[in-house]
């Protein structure tokens, strides 16, 4: 903005500067730069995740979800079940105000479905420290096919407000090795397996 009206009235018939013209050039060749690679990222950056979603009633998906829990309860921590489901199996995850329930525990490399729900709002479910970031709306049930890659504990956070107690959303994922005493079970019943032959 100027104090004084420029000289000329008619700028735009104006001479453009050379640096200004190549701010221009570097400026318009990014943007188009990012809206080609944004596109080219679905493919060449496997982060697509499922667009698998039904219609669901929250009261339905509520059942669901807690007949999942008891089925494959392994422990309760802070009056939360803690559910360890086998390798391949349907997952079950319920967001609620202000809860994500219940606690899994996956093992690392084993493929899981987690079906995602909401019984009363939209809630968000972004998960931590790895770039999963899903709006979960009641009436909706969201399928993600998730492989963890690393051990430790992941955290659920909502990222879409939900209400006062929002910033209280929280939930857990710990991802497991598989246990080398198993393996090793296995392996020594094999091998008297094979002897007794």
């Amino acid at each position: 903005m100027s104090v004084t009206s420029p000289q000329s009235r008619v700028w735009w018939k104006e001479p453009v500067e050379k640096v200004e013209l190549i701010w221009v050039v570097v400026a318009f060749a990014w943007g188009i730069f990012m809206f080609v690679f944004m596109v080219a990222w679905h493919f060449i950056g496997r982060q697509n995740l499922s667009n698998e979603t039904y219609r669901v009633a929250p009261s339905a998906f509520e059942k669901k979800a807690e007949d999942f829990a008891k089925k494959y309860q392994a422990r309760e921590e802070d009056g939360v079940p803690v559910v360890k489901p086998p390798a391949g199996a349907d997952v079950y995850l319920l967001g609620r105000t202000f809860q994500w329930w219940p606690i899994l525990e996956l093992e690392k490399g084993q493929s899981y479905r987690i079906h995602l729900s909401s019984l009363d709002l939209q809630h968000g479910f972004s998960l931590q420290p790895t770039n999963i970031n899903i709006q979960v709306h009641p009436g909706l049930e969201h399928i993600i096919t998730l492989t963890p890659t690393a051990d430790g504990t992941f955290g659920i956070i909502c990222n879409e407000y939900c209400g006062l107690g929002h910033h209280t959303m929280t939930g857990k994922i710990y991802v497991t090795q598989k246990k080398v005493a198993e393996g090793g079970a296995v392996a020594t019943a094999a091998a008297k397996i094979g002897e007794a032959k």
